[in-house]
């Protein structure tokens, strides 16, 4: 199965990524990749995109990963509603603990 994912390249503290095209059984550090389709420089914000060869491979049935389907629904290359980056958790209704009503002795009278 093909993937669009982010590979990381650039130093420590200088993050800068290339768009690719891999399997997705490759490791994302492996360096094997189909073809790359892009660059995207998160410091500078700067981007190279390459639209043409982004279609085709989603029209060959490539899957992109959420933060590329991000920054290709920004550059208007997809159509929709961002993904949301974190997931927002469930909120678990909060139980009021009521304290127990104190038993009221039986007249014992014997």
């Amino acid at each position: 199965m093909l993937i669009i994912r982010l590979f990381r390249t650039g130093r420590r503290n200088q993050p800068a990524f290339k768009i690719v095209v891999t399997d997705k059984r490759n490791p994302p550090r492996g360096g094997r990749f189909v073809e790359e389709v892009g660059f995207w420089n998160p410091l500078t914000k700067e981007r190279g995109l390459k639209k043409e060869r982004i279609r085709y491979w989603l029209s060959v049935g490539a899957k992109v990963s959420s933060t590329v389907h991000n920054l290709f629904v920004s550059e208007k290359i997809l159509e929709g509603k961002k993904i949301a980056k974190y997931k927002k958790s469930e909120k678990k209704p909060v139980k009021t603990e009521e304290e127990p009503k104190p038993e009221k002795p039986e007249d014992q009278k014997q």
